[in-house]
């Protein structure tokens, strides 16, 4: 069975076989989204042990704009349609950097190709989309690590397994930003599309609407393509945050068991309890200064505070013996990209697997549902259902457009 094949009957996986991978030999990578964030990996971070040979996007100008970033873009292969790339190219891995809304079906179709997966964050549009994606993962035998970098940090993987360790004691809450939801999209006048641009693949399963420079640019602030993704959002630097919740938690297989808003305000402050008591609060405000990637843990008689590549504690004793900071910008990503690829020839599960990065993503959607409701609701995170709410239960898929749906896993 070939790639296309495989892409059209989406029944059996193409197994790439890694184990023949010698200690010399180079994996071939692929990115498929050639914006803001590819472009900005490709420029300022390595990828060890691989090299970019093709590179694919809907608006075929950003490949070429992307290729002029390294001297070895003159040699990758360009694509206007992923499905093509995947069709055409012996590939190992690829990095999907696309919008919010495309990113789960296009995993989809790279992990059904035999191919491991660098999926960016927020993982999902909605909670349906992130069990399918585990579950793919797991049916054609695949690595997938979510591009929460904060997860591969020294000093952030050393804070979180004090907490999760119980090296300081109890957790009685942890505090995050309260951060700021989706709104929607309104109609404007149509614009002409831009030439090169395939907008009907771009966009994918949400409504194909009259093209606009604001809905392209700005998505992410859009409900129907994000939720909340712009930088206070809360699937943009929220999905970092509560992944660091997760992850000091332990709680990379489960979630809260309630949450409400705090108020009928449309961007409430929300809080959730976990089942042994503990209270993530969204209440903090704004910080300049990038502390709201990260989170606030308190016990008694101890508090710490795991940012990006660095902590505060106190008492300040609290950091004894932890690593180096790691500064903000170029290279802070080295850790998260040397798992990757490391996994990708090992085949060893990734700091953050799908699952992890399903579950952290998940609480945002809770979020949003919970503000969308203005409502106290009981989440059961084994079922991945709302106990007893079906109104509430009817927010974790949407419909998708025809051509668009995601293929049956199993």
């Amino acid at each position: 069975m070939n790639r296309r094949q495989l892409l059209k009957t989406a029944t059996a996986p193409l197994v790439v076989p890694h184990s023949v991978f010698g200690a010399n030999d180079r994996l071939r990578l692929a990115f498929i989204g050639l914006g803001g964030r590819a472009r900005w990996l490709i420029q300022h971070e390595e990828f060890p042990g691989a090299d970019i040979v093709a590179v694919a996007d809907c608006w075929v100008r950003q490949c070429y704009e992307a290729a002029k970033i390294k001297p070895s873009g003159e040699r990758w292969k360009i694509y206007d349609d992923y499905r093509r790339m995947l069709e055409g190219e012996k590939l190992d891995a690829v990095f999907v950097e696309t919008t919010t809304h495309a990113r789960v079906l296009i995993m989809i179709h790279c992990l059904q190709a035999g191919l491991d997966v660098y999926g960016e964050k927020p993982l999902t549009l909605t909670v349906a989309e992130g069990r399918a994606l585990c579950d793919a993962v797991r049916r054609y035998g695949r690595i997938l690590q979510t591009g929460t970098q904060q997860r591969s940090i020294p000093i952030n993987v050393w804070a979180s397994r004090q907490v999760r360790e119980g090296r300081f004691g109890k957790v009685r809450e942890v505090l995050v930003c309260n951060f700021e939801g989706p709104t929607g999209w309104y109609p404007r006048p149509a614009e002409p599309v831009p030439e090169g641009m395939d907008w009907d693949q771009w966009c994918n399963q949400t409504e194909l609407r009259p093209y606009h420079r604001l809905l392209r640019r700005r998505w992410a602030w859009w409900w129907d393509y994000d939720g909340g993704g712009q930088s206070w959002g809360v699937t943009g630097w929220g999905t970092h945050s509560l992944d660091q919740v997760q992850c000091a938690l332990g709680t990379d297989d489960t979630g809260p068991v309630e949450i409400w808003p705090e108020s009928d305000a449309y961007e409430a402050k929300v809080t959730m309890r976990y089942a042994n008591g503990v209270l993530v609060k969204l209440h903090g405000a704004k910080r300049p200064d990038h502390s709201d990637l990260g989170a606030i843990f308190v016990g008694d008689g101890w508090r710490l505070e795991i940012k990006r590549g660095t902590c505060e504690a106190d008492p300040p004793d609290l950091l004894k013996g932890a690593p180096p900071d790691t500064p903000e910008g170029p290279g802070e990503n080295r850790h998260h990209i040397e798992n990757f690829l490391e996994c990708v020839r090992t085949r060893k599960k990734p700091n953050a697997h799908e699952e992890a990065g399903h579950r952290a993503t998940t609480l945002c959607h809770l979020v949003n549902i919970c503000r969308d409701l203005g409502r106290k609701l009981v989440w059961d995170p084994q079922a991945e259902r709302f106990v007893g709410d079906e109104q509430a239960n009817s927010l974790l898929a949407r419909p998708r457009r025809q051509g668009y749906e995601l293929p049956r896993i199993g």
